[in-house]
């Protein structure tokens, strides 16, 4: 057992989490312990009470009260990626270098575990160290029904300094839906806040984001801002639309409870768009019947950013997974026929 420690965060250590933190340096301790010790006021920074998941500041002084040694906690086996899940996450690669990974995220694919789920990108992740020790980390998430262009940086400091753009908004993401109905205008700014519904179930499943006028957001508890703009590519007579999305926010759900508010949810969201109703013209249902895939038709095509490292402008873009393809081939829908950025010319 060691005794009490105080360490003194460096500048290649500031911005990650404390629990992280105390793993890297300490890789046997576990997270129950981490949160126990923060519970009970025993870990602390700059003399305060924290949180597992405090992000760290340069010079912060951290407390570590007395921790097991090594060879008195029973080590668990190293997380292992079977052959056929590293086959799959390596074929999803679109760009790498020695500081950035982008994926293909295929649809039904968690980003991260959570209740029930052991079978994830970031546990795949494994299979992509390409040489590197340490596995790439996740800098910002896709639903599970969603696909397409998902970034990991190679290195603790590229994770930092992609986070800080992503929650400072210099990057752009472009996302492609199928739509019931036909949006109208064509193209416009949808305002509406979110806020957290309970779910239904035992643990809380099916909660789900409900909208609020943007004037109101201030008088619910709970409730967020919200800003996506949206465009029509293209419209299948006035039963659905191929769109182009942009979440100016990045909330839970946001573009799929934006366009349901709308009247035109994404095909296949059976979340919020009636999962047994089919849409018959009049902008509601969140099925096209016949061929037309059941599957959420919701896709990050493109994700634009400044490299970390180099300062160029890096685009990445995504093809479209096997479901929407076919449903675009039984629309004659050409990804040819439509601009790589839509809202380019009104910025």
């Amino acid at each position: 057992m060691s005794g009490v420690q105080t360490l003194t965060v460096t500048d290649g250590d500031a911005g990650q989490r404390l629990d992280r933190y105390l793993k890297r340096l300490f890789p046997h301790l576990a997270q129950g312990r981490i949160e126990k010790m923060c519970r009970k006021g025993e870990l602390r920074v700059d003399g305060g009470r924290v949180k597992a998941n405090t992000r760290i500041e340069a010079g912060q002084q951290v407390r570590i009260p007395p921790i097991p040694d090594a060879g008195e906690v029973q080590s668990r086996p190293k997380p292992t990626v079977s052959d056929a899940d590293a086959k799959l996450i390596q074929s999803c690669v679109l760009y790498r270098d020695d500081y950035i990974i982008a994926l293909n995220k295929p649809p039904g694919l968690p980003t991260q575990g959570g209740s029930k789920q052991t079978r994830h990108v970031d546990g795949m992740a494994e299979a992509l160290k390409f040489g590197f020790e340490d596995k790439p980390r996740l800098v910002h998430r896709l639903d599970k029904d969603t696909s397409g262009v998902l970034i990991l940086a190679r290195t603790r400091a590229i994770a930092a300094d992609l986070t800080k753009a992503f929650r400072a908004r210099d990057t752009r993401k472009i996302y492609w839906a199928a739509v019931a109905g036909v949006p109208h205008p064509t193209m416009g700014t949808v305002r509406y806040g979110l806020v957290k519904a309970p779910g239904h179930g035992k643990g809380g499943e099916g909660e789900k984001m409900l909208c609020v006028h943007p004037n109101r957001v201030t008088e619910v508890e709970g409730a967020k801002h919200a800003t996506t703009d949206y465009a029509v590519l293209t419209s299948l007579a006035k039963r659905a639309a191929w769109v182009a999305l942009v979440p100016i926010t990045g909330r839970t759900h946001q573009l799929r409870a934006h366009m349901a508010e709308m009247g035109h949810p994404i095909i296949g969201d059976g979340k919020y768009g009636g999962s047994g109703h089919e849409n018959i013209g009049d902008g509601w249902g969140a099925h096209l019947g016949g061929e037309i895939s059941r599957k959420l038709h919701l896709h990050a095509r493109s994700l634009s950013l400044v490299h970390p490292v180099t300062g160029a402008r890096l685009v990445i873009t995504a093809p479209l997974p096997e479901h929407m393809t076919r449903t675009w081939d039984y629309v004659q829908w050409d990804v040819r026929d439509v601009p790589a950025d839509p809202f380019e010319d009104i910025e």
